[in-house]
C-alpha cells in the first residue's frame, strides 16, 4: 500500500513540474484599463476621441488638428473620467500611430458618452453607479 501510495505522489509530482503555467501581464495597462491579450497595445477611448498606448503608458489625442502624446490628458478634458468613459481594446492595429485607423473607429465605436463599462462591487451587492448596491448581487449590465 504504501509503495503504491509513493508511486502515485511520484507521479503527480513528476506531472506537475512539467505543467505550464501562462501568465498575461500588461505592465503599462492602469487601473481603469479592461484586461487585454498578449500583444495588444492600445485602448481607443472614444467618449474623447483619443487612444492609450499601454506599452509608453502615454494618451494620444488631437491638438490643434496633430497628434500628440503625453502622459496625461489635456486641461480641455480634465473632466473626463476614465472608470467611467468606455475603454475599446483595439485588436486590428499595431505599430506607432493607431490614429491611422481613427475613422474606422470613430464609426465602429460610435455610442453614448459615458457609459459604464467597468462596474465595482460593494460586497453588499451591485453597485449601480452612484456608490449604493441594490442589495441583490446583481443588476444591469
Amino acid at each position: 500500500m504504501k509503495k503504491t501510495c509513493l508511486a502515485i505522489l511520484f507521479a503527480l509530482f513528476a506531472w506537475s513540474s512539467n505543467a505550464q503555467v501562462s501568465v498575461n501581464v500588461n505592465v503599462g495597462a492602469p487601473a481603469w484599463g479592461p484586461a487585454t491579450p498578449a500583444g495588444v497595445e492600445y485602448y481607443y477611448l472614444p467618449d474623447i476621441d483619443s487612444y492609450y498606448d499601454i506599452r509608453t503608458t502615454e494618451y494620444i489625442y488631437v491638438t490643434n488638428g496633430k497628434w500628440m502624446r503625453s502622459r496625461s490628458l489635456p486641461v480641455a478634458y480634465r473632466s473626463y473620467n476614465p472608470y467611467k468613459g468606455r475603454t475599446i481594446v483595439i485588436n486590428d492595429y499595431h505599430g506607432r500611430s493607431p490614429y491611422v485607423k481613427y475613422k474606422v473607429h470613430k464609426v465602429k465605436y460610435k455610442g453614448p458618452k459615458h457609459v459604464v463599462v467597468r462596474e465595482k462591487h460593494n460586497g453588499k451587492g451591485h453597485n449601480n453607479g452612484n456608490g449604493k448596491g441594490n442589495g441583490k448581487g446583481h443588476g444591469k449590465h
